[in-house]
């Protein structure tokens, strides 16, 4: 049986928004080091 109603797909957006996949190693290392860096001082926060 086929499908009934048309699948509407949205427009590709010309600029697409921000992704993991565009940044570079170097900059993925740094945004990780940065979400590491601030879990830690969440946790000191919290058990000092």
């Amino acid at each position: 049986m086929a499908h009934d109603h048309a699948h509407h797909r949205q427009p590709v957006a010309e600029v697409p928004g921000w992704s993991l996949l565009r940044l570079s190693a170097g900059q993925r290392l740094g945004l990780a080091t940065g979400v590491i860096l601030l879990l830690w001082a969440a946790t000191l926060a919290v058990i000092v």
